[in-house]
């Protein structure tokens, strides 16, 4: 069966977390309130350490989008990519990613992160598949809801599997780089784990199984 390197996007691939980015954006062009944007903030530090339900989290963000042109989200997040994430990818990332593909893994983004992020992460690392949180879009235009299943925690597994058995992946000799405590079980799930600056409760979680830590942002 074949193989495959799995990675997460925020914090990982990057060296941020690109919502924060995109929240800095909306305040600088005026799109977004100072008591949205902070609610925005509160959501995603609890988000970060795995108390939020991502489902409420999506569908609060996804409400300012309902009935938007999903034309007009894909122009605008290639713009915020271009001018304000694309300058922090980590520099380690790119060494790892040819080492697998020189062996001949599958390189995929297993992320939380939208489509439309995830469209420019592929074009930007080269990526060989995503897997991300899609949104539903009838007629063209966003409903407000998410797509399931919730690619988050247990929902990341179950992507991955879903994919992993169209393609002939085996995730018992696959591997997995992330950041978040939230990715506990896809870590758990493949072969070899790997964590990259991890947030402090993945740092202990890895110390305690023995999982290998890497910073790639020098």
């Amino acid at each position: 069966m074949t193989t495959a390197a799995f990675f997460d996007l925020d914090g990982t691939l990057l060296t941020v977390n690109s919502a924060n980015l995109w929240i800095r954006r909306e305040r600088r062009l005026g799109r977004m309130r100072a008591w949205h944007a902070a609610q925005a903030l509160w959501m995603l530090a609890r988000y970060r350490v795995g108390m939020l339900d991502m489902e409420s989290m999506l569908r609060w963000g996804l409400a300012r989008l309902r009935g938007a042109t999903e034309d007009s989200v894909r122009r605008e997040t290639q713009e915020w990519w271009r001018e304000d994430v694309r300058q922090f990818v980590a520099p380690g990332a790119r060494a790892v990613l040819d080492r697998h593909r020189r062996a001949g893994d599958l390189l995929v983004l297993l992320t939380s992160s939208s489509i439309y992020a995830s469209e420019m992460a592929r074009d930007e690392f080269g990526l060989d598949a995503t897997l991300c949180q899609g949104y539903e879009v009838i007629d063209g235009r966003f409903t407000g809801n998410p797509s399931r299943p919730i690619c988050f925690g247990p929902g990341k597994v179950e992507v991955a599997l879903a994919w992993a058995q169209t393609r002939g992946v085996d995730l018992s000799r696959s591997s997995f780089y992330s950041d978040s405590s939230t990715d506990v079980p896809m870590l758990e799930r493949v072969a070899y784990p790997f964590v990259v600056h991890p947030d402090p409760r993945l740092r202990l979680i890895a110390r305690a199984r023995g999982w290998p830590t890497l910073d790639w942002r020098a």
